[in-house]
């Protein structure tokens, strides 16, 4: 599968670009490539897909935002086409008909180009209301992405009905008010000509459709509340507050229509060892006196198992050791994060006599008393942590 294009790039917009105008290069991108311009070209049905698609993400604040913020994993977790690719044209058309104003065709001056603004209605596709969920995931399972199944409680479509809200699913008959188009055209006269005016079917409300005989088991909603499993796939590297979105995954629309999606917030789940900061993983290790002056190696946790790492004799409380590539995958892979081991030295809190004793001799050398270099060193390490 070919990689996704930037969306920005996509709509030939900048990133600062304000709702007027990411609306404006949309409708430039759709006339441009709509399908009654260009019958039987695939090419420009996608490129009319891809704007759709962008201009679907970048017109939601909330969703423009996450994209602004983690790219197309932000908007996307399962890694499937977006709404562009993911949809009919004629959802296209029923989402984003309005911003052009009338039928999706009516472009201004192109009312009458190949069809445009007759040969397709403006029935209203109903859209199922989006769904938000909270996953937990441990520092491994960010490490490598996982898939993750989960039990979700959503509208889905009626089994009997097969989602129309008629019995037996064929109890529908097409809207004689507006001929199952949903919509209706008046034409009147005014001292500037005749003015024509195109609203929603008032019968219908805009679907062409009437049931003659509502489903028993749905009460003509389409739509019954069920238990569902979902796959989700988690990317690598996400972080605790992203939301992902599961296109399609949401509640199923009343009457059949566009489900909606399924949103997924990010929570990271406490690790007992390590702490996470950014891409970096932080790990307190404590090691005696002894070891501290006299070095040795030592074995400490990393996020998918254990490290040994050395100590150098004469190591000082607060030294912090760097294990490369020990942390976690940036989401858009640009590197990976070190383990950053900050060294703690214990002072036994309780002493036998004959320690005690020893460390009374131990406290007479010269080698006990810090020089004004190492006294430097540590209020040059405390300065730093507060400016």
């Amino acid at each position: 599968m070919a990689e996704k294009r930037d969306y920005y790039e996509v709509l030939e917009i900048p990133r600062t670009a304000t709702v007027e105008e990411i609306k404006k290069a949309y409708r430039k991108k759709a006339l441009q490539y709509h399908p009654d311009r260009n019958p039987g070209d695939k090419k420009a049905e996608e490129k009319f897909k891809e704007a759709a698609e962008a201009y679907e993400i970048l017109s939601d604040t909330d969703k423009r935002a996450r994209y602004d913020r983690f790219g197309h994993a932000g908007v996307n977790g399962t890694g499937g086409n977006g709404f562009g690719g993911g949809m009919s044209m004629d959802d296209i058309f029923s989402q984003f008909g309005d911003i052009f104003g009338g039928h999706f065709g009516s472009f201004g001056g192109f009312g009458n180009f190949s069809g445009f603004g007759s040969s397709r209605s403006r029935q209203r596709t109903n859209k199922g209301s989006d769904l938000r969920v909270k996953v937990k995931v441990s520092l491994k399972e960010i490490l490598t992405g996982v898939e993750k199944k989960i039990k979700v409680k959503k509208y889905v479509a009626c089994s009997h009905c097969h989602g129309n809200g008629s019995e037996n699913g064929d109890s529908v008959s097409t809207c004689t008010t507006c001929n199952g188009s949903g919509v209706v055209t008046r034409i009147a006269n005014t001292i500037f000509g005749q003015m024509q005016t195109t609203s929603t079917c008032p019968t219908c409300n805009g679907e062409g459709k009437i049931i003659t005989k509502k489903c028993a088991y749905c009460n003509g909603e389409g739509i019954v509340r069920e238990e569902e499993i979902i796959s989700i796939k988690i990317p690598a590297g996400v972080t605790a507050g992203m939301q992902l979105t599961v296109s399609g995954q949401g509640n199923a629309a009343r009457r059949g229509g566009i489900n909606g999606d399924l949103l997924v917030v990010i929570e990271e789940e406490e690790d007992p060892n390590l702490i996470r900061s950014g891409n970096d993983v932080i790990y307190n290790l404590f090691i005696s006196f002894p070891t501290a002056a006299l070095g040795g190696t030592v074995e400490i946790p990393t996020i998918d198992g254990v490290a040994k790492i050395k100590i150098e004799p004469g190591t000082q409380p607060g030294n912090v050791l760097r294990l490369r590539n020990k942390g976690l995958p940036s989401l858009n892979g640009y590197g990976t994060g070190d383990q950053l081991v900050n060294v703690n030295v214990y002072v036994p809190e309780t002493l036998s006599e004959s320690e005690k004793k020893a460390l009374s001799q131990m406290e007479k050398s010269s080698n006990f008393t810090p020089s004004n270099s190492a006294k430097r060193n540590v209020f040059d390490k405390f300065k730093k942590m507060f400016n």
